[in-house]
């Protein structure tokens, strides 16, 4: 089992959970991030199992010099949403960052790359004019990318296919819902009054803290070749029942099977079965 890992994207929300997750799970951890390291967890940057290392890995002499040494790679870097940077920009940068850690990884010959697909992959933004296919939603509702940033996102999946089958180094995408931070949970009861907020991703989520967990539990499976996951909470953000929302909001729409009261609109089975992933963290507990 890999024990030394570079964790890509160190600063950002996802990356820090995952760098406290692994350091808490006995992993030596080195950190890189184009940003200096968050302020927000200044103890965790100055322990003997955690280093820190800028790097651009738009730059491919980056991107190799942060992954050789370390037994596998959780590769969280990208830029992280449709509408921060223009479309071309979101999807060069993109596919620089996950072309060069992949092709890195694969050159340095490190035992696993785990990292961070999206729910968008599966056709989101959902709208009126935009249904999906079929619910729940699961890894074959793919590929539907709507705007750059999944396309980024469904062409990272597929380079990842073909190096893992030139380098035989298994690589995990985990298909990531709307993360949240557990700060954010007081915000949920007011999507009761504006539902639509929240139709883009048919209303899904995942804790940060469990999104962490997943990450850890690919660098630990048994899996082979390149595998997808959708990683998504047991539950949807809504006080209201999923049957009331699928009537609403995607009507006409199959539904595969029977759903309880307030169950995700996405499926997580082949992440629990694979990963041994399950959710241990919503917004109804706290």
């Amino acid at each position: 089992m890999p024990k030394r890992i570079c964790v890509t994207g160190a600063s950002g929300l996802a990356g820090r959970a995952v760098v406290a997750d692994l350091l808490e799970h006995g992993y030596e951890v080195l950190a890189t991030d184009v940003v200096p390291p968050s302020p927000q967890l200044p103890a965790r940057w100055s322990r003997p199992d955690l280093t820190y290392t800028q790097a651009d890995l738009t730059d491919y002499g980056d991107a190799f010099e942060v992954i050789a040494g370390v037994d596998a790679v959780a590769h969280l870097a990208a830029i992280p949403a449709p509408s921060i940077f223009t479309p071309a920009r979101t999807l060069n940068v993109n596919n620089a960052v996950n072309s060069n850690v992949f092709l890195a990884a694969a050159q340095a010959g490190v035992e696993r790359v785990v990292w961070a697909s999206s729910e968008t992959t599966l056709g989101l933004d959902f709208g009126p004019g935009n249904l999906p296919w079929y619910l729940p939603l699961d890894e074959d509702h793919y590929p539907r990318p709507t705007s750059t940033y999944s396309l980024s996102k469904v062409l990272g999946e597929s380079m990842a296919e073909h190096v893992s089958a030139w380098s035989g180094i298994p690589f995990v995408a985990l298909r990531f819902s709307n993360v949240i931070d557990p700060a954010r949970y007081g915000e949920f009861p007011a999507f009761e009054e504006a539902p639509e907020s929240r139709l883009f991703n048919a209303f899904g989520y995942i804790d940060v803290r469990d999104a962490a967990s997943s990450v850890r539990l690919g660098l630990e499976a048994e899996v082979t070749g390149a595998r997808s996951y959708v990683i998504a909470n047991r539950d949807t953000v809504m006080s209201r029942s999923t049957a009331a929302l699928i009537e609403e909001f995607f009507p006409g729409v199959e539904v595969r099977r029977e759903l309880g009261e307030h169950e995700s609109l996405f499926s997580t089975e082949r992440a629990h079965v694979e990963l041994g992933f399950e959710p241990r963290h919503g917004w109804r507990d706290a």
